[in-house]
C-alpha cells in the first residue's frame, strides 16, 4: 500500500491539476448542456483506460479496465457531476489554491472526489496492481435535486455489484468516512379555508393561514432528538392581503430520520392530519425521498477494511454518521455494503468558502486504490 501512496504524492499536481480542470467546466443540475460537457470532460479524461457509456438522463458510466485475472464480481464507484452553482459563479468565487487549499464551487462536493477515483484506478494501472474484482464509476446529474433520474439506475448498478464505495467529501477536516447517513424527505401541507373581509366580515371568514399556524405547530412536534428524527417547517407562504382572511396557505417541510421505521411513523402521522377548524381542509403531499442508510454489519465490515488499508499508509480512519442524504443511502437500503464519504477532505459545500485540503489528495487517492485491490 505504501507503494501507492509514494506513487500518488508524485502525483499529487496531477490531482490538483484535473480537480482544477473539473471545477472550471461548471455542470448546475438542471443545465443540460453544462452537465453534458462535464460527463464529455469525464469521458475524454478517461479514454484509453475505461470504457464509457452515456445513459438517458445524462448520467455516465465508466468501466475501468485493470490489472489481474479471472476478476469476478464488480465494485461500484458512486458520484455525481452535477452542483448546486449556477454557471457564472467562477467569476465571484474564483478558483485559487491558497494557504494548502483548493477553493471554488463545487470542489469539495464533488469535483475532486471523482478526479481522486480516477487517479486511483490510473494508479492501479500505471503500478500494475492486480486487483480481483471489476470496477465501475457511475456518475448521475442529479443527486442535488433529490436523484430523480438516476435513482433506478444507481439501484441496478448497485445490485450488480458486491462494493460500493461513495465519492462524497469525508466529515470535518479529518476527513471521517460514512456508516451511516439519515433518510430524506419532504412534505407540502396546504390548508384551504374561506376568504373573507377583514374588517366587514371577519367572522365569516376562515383563515388558511391561522389553521397553518396550528398544523405547524403540531408537525415540529414530530421531531424526536433522542431517535435523530427531525421536521423543519422550511417555507410557508398563503394569503393574498392583510386585509382579506386568507383562503389558502402552504408549509414546504423537511424531514429526517435516521431508521426507516421511524420514516413510516412519520409518514402514518402526516396523512392523518386533521383541520382544528372544520371549515378548513387539510391537504399532504410528498413522503420519504432517500431511504436511510443504517449502520449495517456489511457496512462495518467495508470500514474495517478501509480500516485496515488506512493503517498500512498511516491513516487512522475514523467513522461518522451525518444527518445529509447521498446516493449511498439508496445502495445501502438494497443492502449491498456500501461505505460513504470517501472523497476529499475540505469543508464549506454548498458554501462560499468550499474549499478542499490539498496534501489530502494523494491518501484520499491511495485509499481508494488499496480497497480496490484489498476487495
Amino acid at each position: 500500500m505504501r507503494e501507492l501512496l509514494d506513487y500518488l504524492r508524485s502525483r499529487q499536481q496531477d490531482l490538483v491539476d484535473l480537480t482544477s480542470e473539473m471545477v472550471k467546466c461548471e455542470s448546475p443540475s438542471g443545465d443540460a448542456a453544462a452537465l453534458a460537457r462535464m460527463a464529455e470532460f469525464v469521458a475524454d479524461r478517461v479514454a484509453g483506460m475505461a470504457k464509457t457509456h452515456r445513459l438517458r438522463g445524462g448520467h455516465l458510466l465508466c468501466e475501468f479496465q485493470l490489472p489481474g485475472k479471472g476478476q469476478k464480481g464488480r465494485i461500484l464507484g458512486l458520484g455525481h457531476i452535477d452542483t448546486v452553482w449556477p454557471v457564472g459563479t467562477l467569476q465571484r468565487m474564483p478558483l485559487r489554491i491558497e494557504d494548502g487549499r483548493l477553493w471554488g464551487p463545487g470542489v469539495l462536493d464533488m469535483k475532486a472526489g471523482i478526479a481522486i477515483f480516477i487517479c486511483a484506478m490510473q494508479a492501479l494501472r500505471e503500478l500494475e496492481l492486480p486487483v480481483r474484482r471489476k470496477v465501475a464509476l457511475l456518475l448521475n446529474a442529479d443527486e442535488e435535486t433529490g436523484s430523480a433520474t438516476s435513482r433506478e439506475i444507481t439501484e441496478r448498478e448497485a445490485l450488480r455489484s458486491s462494493a460500493v464505495l461513495v465519492m462524497e467529501p469525508g466529515t470535518g477536516l479529518d476527513g471521517k468516512l460514512k456508516t451511516a447517513r439519515k433518510g430524506v424527505g419532504g412534505y407540502r401541507l396546504t390548508v384551504r379555508g374561506k376568504a373573507a373581509h377583514a374588517g366587514v366580515d371577519f367572522a365569516a371568514g376562515a383563515s388558511a393561514i391561522l389553521e397553518l399556524a396550528r398544523q405547524i405547530d403540531r408537525v415540529a412536534g414530530f421531531t424526536d432528538i433522542s431517535r435523530g428524527t427531525t421536521v423543519n417547517p422550511g417555507v410557508i407562504s398563503g394569503g393574498t392581503r392583510s386585509n382579506v382572511v386568507a383562503e389558502e396557505a402552504r408549509a414546504e417541510i423537511d424531514i429526517r430520520v435516521a431508521r426507516l421505521a421511524d420514516a413510516t411513523k412519520i409518514d402514518r402521522r402526516f396523512r392523518t392530519l386533521r383541520p382544528f377548524d372544520k371549515r378548513c381542509t387539510v391537504s399532504v403531499e410528498g413522503g420519504l425521498n432517500r431511504p436511510p442508510m443504517e449502520r449495517s454489519g456489511n457496512i462495518v465490515q467495508l470500514f474495517r477494511t478501509a480500516r485496515k488499508v488506512g493503517a498500512e499508509i498511516g491513516l487512522n480512519l475514523e467513522e461518522s454518521m451525518t444527518g445529509g442524504g447521498s446516493d449511498g443511502n439508496f445502495t445501502a437500503a438494497l443492502g449491498v455494503p456500501t461505505l460513504d464519504g470517501l472523497g476529499a477532505v475540505g469543508e464549506g459545500a454548498h458554501a462560499s468558502h468550499e474549499s478542499i485540503l490539498v496534501d489530502r489528495l494523494p491518501d484520499r487517492a491511495a485509499l481508494v486504490a488499496g480497497i480496490v485491490q484489498e476487495l
